[in-house]
């Protein structure tokens, strides 16, 4: 295998490994966000209350987006391994 395909490989991986992690990402940052003001603003601060809807919100974006995220790895495996040929003929 060429340094390049090995290259074009770890940055394929390291895309697919943001794409899949970016919606629950997001949206515990905006949360997490919006809990933060709400507390800054009432001056409560409680643990549990930035992570309880923290949690609760992360996992509403994994069932939502959980099939497209399934779908996209699956695409992605598939890829690598369409590619094994290639790779062991040096082509």
């Amino acid at each position: 295998m060429s340094p390049e395909a090995a290259l074009d490989i770890g940055a394929q991986a390291l895309l697919i490994a943001g794409k899949l992690a970016a919606p629950l990402l997001v949206t515990a940052l905006v949360v997490g966000f919006a809990i933060s003001l709400l507390q800054s603003i009432t001056q409560v601060q409680e643990v549990t209350l930035s992570f309880v809807p923290k949690a609760i919100a992360v996992a509403l974006a994994l069932l939502i987006a959980g099939n497209w995220m399934i779908t996209e790895l699956i695409s992605f495996t598939n890829e690598m391994f369409a590619r094994i040929p290639t790779l062991l003929s040096g082509g």
